[in-house]
Protein backbone atom coordinates (compact mmCIF):
# COMPACT_ATOMS: atom_id res chain seq x y z
CA UNK A 1 0.00 0.00 0.00
CA UNK A 2 1.42 3.57 -0.88
CA UNK A 3 -0.34 7.08 -0.70
CA UNK A 4 0.85 9.89 -3.09
CA UNK A 5 1.47 12.11 -0.24
CA UNK A 6 4.92 13.91 0.21
CA UNK A 7 6.35 16.01 2.89
CA UNK A 8 6.14 19.42 0.86
CA UNK A 9 8.20 20.81 4.30
CA UNK A 10 9.44 20.61 7.51
CA UNK A 11 9.63 23.23 9.51
CA UNK A 12 11.01 23.53 13.69
CA UNK A 13 11.36 26.24 15.86
CA UNK A 14 12.57 26.47 19.66
CA UNK A 15 10.48 28.39 22.04
CA UNK A 16 10.42 31.81 22.31
CA UNK A 17 9.45 35.28 23.92
CA UNK A 18 6.69 36.42 21.95
CA UNK A 19 4.45 39.69 22.78
CA UNK A 20 5.46 42.86 24.84
CA UNK A 21 5.58 43.04 28.13
CA UNK A 22 3.86 46.10 29.01
CA UNK A 23 0.97 45.61 26.34
CA UNK A 24 -2.57 46.99 27.66
CA UNK A 25 -3.94 44.67 25.12
CA UNK A 26 -3.94 41.43 26.07
CA UNK A 27 -3.45 40.11 22.19
CA UNK A 28 -0.24 41.93 22.44
CA UNK A 29 1.14 41.06 25.73
CA UNK A 30 3.52 38.46 26.15
CA UNK A 31 3.82 34.99 26.16
CA UNK A 32 6.07 31.93 25.63
CA UNK A 33 5.93 29.62 22.80
CA UNK A 34 7.30 27.07 20.26
CA UNK A 35 4.88 27.76 17.71
CA UNK A 36 6.95 29.63 15.30
CA UNK A 37 8.29 27.35 12.92
CA UNK A 38 11.18 27.71 10.24
CA UNK A 39 11.75 25.65 7.05
CA UNK A 40 14.67 23.01 7.11
CA UNK A 41 16.85 22.51 4.43
CA UNK A 42 18.08 19.21 4.22
CA UNK A 43 18.60 16.08 6.14
CA UNK A 44 17.29 16.37 9.55
CA UNK A 45 17.42 13.61 12.35
CA UNK A 46 13.43 12.54 13.62
CA UNK A 47 14.26 11.09 17.48
CA UNK A 48 11.42 9.78 19.97
CA UNK A 49 9.82 12.99 20.75
CA UNK A 50 10.97 15.67 18.28
CA UNK A 51 12.50 16.64 15.46
CA UNK A 52 16.42 18.02 15.63
CA UNK A 53 16.20 21.94 16.58
CA UNK A 54 12.15 21.71 17.43
CA UNK A 55 10.82 22.34 20.80
CA UNK A 56 8.06 23.37 23.00
CA UNK A 57 7.44 25.99 25.94
CA UNK A 58 4.38 24.31 27.75
CA UNK A 59 5.56 20.58 28.02
CA UNK A 60 1.95 19.55 29.66
CA UNK A 61 0.38 19.63 26.69
CA UNK A 62 2.44 19.31 23.78
CA UNK A 63 5.51 17.45 23.30
CA UNK A 64 6.53 13.86 24.31
CA UNK A 65 5.87 10.48 22.50
CA UNK A 66 2.42 10.91 21.24
CA UNK A 67 2.97 14.42 20.04
CA UNK A 68 6.97 13.94 18.75
CA UNK A 69 5.48 15.51 14.59
CA UNK A 70 2.33 17.40 14.13
CA UNK A 71 1.71 17.23 10.78
CA UNK A 72 -0.88 19.63 8.60
CA UNK A 73 -2.34 19.16 5.10
CA UNK A 74 -0.64 21.92 3.19
CA UNK A 75 -3.31 21.55 0.94
CA UNK A 76 -5.80 23.77 3.19
CA UNK A 77 -3.77 27.22 3.01
CA UNK A 78 -5.24 28.41 -0.34
CA UNK A 79 -8.77 27.82 1.68
CA UNK A 80 -7.33 29.76 4.97
CA UNK A 81 -5.70 32.47 2.88
CA UNK A 82 -9.16 32.88 0.68
CA UNK A 83 -11.20 33.39 4.16
CA UNK A 84 -8.88 34.86 6.27
CA UNK A 85 -7.58 37.67 3.64
CA UNK A 86 -3.71 36.64 5.08
CA UNK A 87 -1.53 36.05 2.06
CA UNK A 88 1.28 35.75 5.02
CA UNK A 89 -0.74 32.60 6.17
CA UNK A 90 1.58 30.22 4.76
CA UNK A 91 2.84 26.70 5.38
CA UNK A 92 4.28 26.74 9.31
CA UNK A 93 1.48 29.37 10.05
CA UNK A 94 0.14 26.95 12.25
CA UNK A 95 2.98 25.62 13.89
CA UNK A 96 3.00 22.23 12.04
CA UNK A 97 6.73 20.47 11.73
CA UNK A 98 5.54 18.36 8.27
CA UNK A 99 3.05 20.68 5.62
CA UNK A 100 2.33 17.51 3.82
CA UNK A 101 0.87 17.35 0.22
CA UNK A 102 -1.55 15.29 -0.80
CA UNK A 103 -3.42 14.07 2.63
CA UNK A 104 -6.80 15.51 4.97
CA UNK A 105 -8.34 14.83 8.29
CA UNK A 106 -10.23 12.89 5.86
CA UNK A 107 -7.74 10.81 4.10
CA UNK A 108 -5.77 10.12 7.32
CA UNK A 109 -6.55 7.22 10.05
CA UNK A 110 -5.39 6.43 13.83
CA UNK A 111 -3.08 3.86 13.96
CA UNK A 112 -1.95 4.50 10.47
CA UNK A 113 2.16 3.80 10.36
CA UNK A 114 4.00 5.51 7.18
CA UNK A 115 7.84 5.79 6.05
CA UNK A 116 9.20 9.03 5.36
CA UNK A 117 12.92 8.41 4.79
CA UNK A 118 14.59 6.46 7.42
CA UNK A 119 11.82 7.07 9.84
CA UNK A 120 8.53 5.00 10.72
CA UNK A 121 5.58 7.85 11.74
CA UNK A 122 2.28 6.26 13.18
CA UNK A 123 -0.57 8.29 13.61
CA UNK A 124 -1.61 8.97 17.28
CA UNK A 125 -4.39 11.62 17.18
CA UNK A 126 -5.49 14.39 15.61
CA UNK A 127 -4.32 18.17 16.61
CA UNK A 128 -6.39 19.90 20.08
CA UNK A 129 -6.44 23.59 18.58
CA UNK A 130 -5.23 25.62 21.41
CA UNK A 131 -5.21 29.77 21.74
CA UNK A 132 -1.53 29.68 20.65
CA UNK A 133 -2.46 30.15 16.89
CA UNK A 134 -5.40 32.77 17.77
CA UNK A 135 -2.44 35.15 19.47
CA UNK A 136 0.51 34.41 17.14
CA UNK A 137 -2.49 35.60 14.37
CA UNK A 138 -4.26 37.88 16.26
CA UNK A 139 -7.53 36.45 15.41
CA UNK A 140 -9.70 35.64 18.28
CA UNK A 141 -11.53 32.77 17.08
CA UNK A 142 -9.14 31.07 14.96
CA UNK A 143 -8.94 28.13 17.20
CA UNK A 144 -12.93 27.97 17.13
CA UNK A 145 -12.22 28.15 13.05
CA UNK A 146 -10.21 25.28 13.06
CA UNK A 147 -12.15 23.48 15.44
CA UNK A 148 -15.59 23.93 13.67
CA UNK A 149 -13.55 23.47 9.76
CA UNK A 150 -11.69 19.86 10.94
CA UNK A 151 -8.91 21.42 9.78
CA UNK A 152 -6.73 20.34 12.36
CA UNK A 153 -3.76 18.42 11.61
CA UNK A 154 -2.46 15.03 13.62
CA UNK A 155 0.23 14.06 15.38
CA UNK A 156 2.61 11.26 14.70
CA UNK A 157 4.38 9.20 17.32
CA UNK A 158 7.97 7.78 16.15
CA UNK A 159 7.92 4.42 15.10
CA UNK A 160 11.61 4.11 14.27
CA UNK A 161 14.24 7.06 14.61
CA UNK A 162 16.14 8.40 10.80
CA UNK A 163 16.74 10.95 9.22
CA UNK A 164 13.91 12.83 6.95
CA UNK A 165 13.82 15.83 4.27
CA UNK A 166 11.09 17.81 2.47
CA UNK A 167 10.18 16.14 -0.93
CA UNK A 168 9.65 12.57 0.50
CA UNK A 169 7.25 10.11 -0.07
CA UNK A 170 4.61 9.46 3.19
CA UNK A 171 3.93 5.71 2.32
CA UNK A 172 1.58 4.02 3.62
CA UNK A 173 2.85 0.61 5.36
CA UNK A 174 -0.29 -0.65 7.13
CA UNK A 175 -3.69 1.00 7.98
CA UNK A 176 -5.60 -1.23 11.35
CA UNK A 177 -8.26 1.83 11.81
CA UNK A 178 -9.76 2.51 8.74
CA UNK A 179 -12.66 3.55 10.22
CA UNK A 180 -11.16 6.11 12.72
CA UNK A 181 -10.24 8.62 10.54
CA UNK A 182 -8.88 12.01 11.82
CA UNK A 183 -11.93 13.84 10.80
CA UNK A 184 -13.98 11.45 12.41
CA UNK A 185 -12.29 11.48 15.87
CA UNK A 186 -12.82 15.16 15.18
CA UNK A 187 -16.46 14.52 14.68
CA UNK A 188 -17.19 12.51 17.67
CA UNK A 189 -14.69 14.65 19.85
CA UNK A 190 -15.91 18.39 19.29
CA UNK A 191 -19.44 17.92 17.38
CA UNK A 192 -21.40 14.74 19.37
CA UNK A 193 -20.45 14.91 22.51
CA UNK A 194 -23.76 13.32 24.05
CA UNK A 195 -22.96 10.69 21.82
CA UNK A 196 -21.72 7.84 24.56
CA UNK A 197 -21.99 5.00 22.32
CA UNK A 198 -19.44 6.63 20.20
CA UNK A 199 -17.10 8.28 22.38
CA UNK A 200 -16.79 4.64 24.29
CA UNK A 201 -15.80 2.68 20.84
CA UNK A 202 -13.30 5.61 20.34
CA UNK A 203 -11.62 5.31 23.44
CA UNK A 204 -11.50 1.19 23.11
CA UNK A 205 -9.33 2.32 20.36
CA UNK A 206 -5.54 1.26 21.74
CA UNK A 207 -3.71 3.12 18.94
CA UNK A 208 -5.12 6.35 20.13
CA UNK A 209 -3.09 8.45 22.63
CA UNK A 210 -3.98 7.80 25.88
CA UNK A 211 -5.13 11.29 26.70
CA UNK A 212 -7.79 11.27 24.11
CA UNK A 213 -8.48 7.88 25.12
CA UNK A 214 -9.23 9.06 28.97
CA UNK A 215 -11.38 12.25 28.14
CA UNK A 216 -13.59 9.84 25.99
CA UNK A 217 -13.83 6.96 28.75
CA UNK A 218 -15.10 9.56 31.12
CA UNK A 219 -17.79 10.86 28.67
CA UNK A 220 -18.67 7.29 27.71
Amino acid sequence: MTSKAIVEMILVGRPQILGKKDAKDPMESQWESGIVKHPVEGKVWLGKTNLTGDGQADLKHHGGPDKAVLAYSSDHYPLWQNELDILDFRLGALGENFAIQGQTEETVCIGDIYQIGEAIVQVSQPRLPCWKPARLWKIKDLALQIQNKGRTGWYFRVLQEGYVEKGQSVVLLERSCPEWTIAVCNQIMHFRKDDREAAAKLAACELLANSWRETLRKRA
